[in-house]
């Protein structure tokens, strides 16, 4: 199979993402792109003024932003050049384990 055959348009990867960013986020683990430390996002320096559009999220262990989160003009924008990857339990799957 030819991997033009496989190829969607972007568009098609909205139900995925929306099956990812209705978990409690968290709980979810990520490693910092700076210094490797792994842990979850709840235990993170969290930045944010009052009535601001937006917060910041740093590494509890070199202080490097982890994630950006803006949510102004009818819509949101997350960057997360500090996370080399993020790791969210599907809460439904760890119920079913024992």
């Amino acid at each position: 199979m030819d991997e033009t055959q496989l190829r969607l348009d972007g568009n098609a990867a909205a139900g995925i993402l929306r099956e990812v960013f209705v978990h409690d986020l968290s709980a979810a683990r990520g490693a910092c792109a700076a210094c490797g430390t792994i842990a979850p996002l709840g235990s993170q320096h969290l930045y944010m003024y009052p009535l601001s559009p937006g917060a910041v999220l740093r590494c509890t262990t070199c202080q490097e932003v982890l994630m950006v989160l803006v949510h102004a003009g009818g819509r949101y924008r997350l960057g997360l050049r500090g996370l080399t990857w993020l790791e969210i339990l599907d809460s439904v799957e760890a119920a079913a384990e024992p």
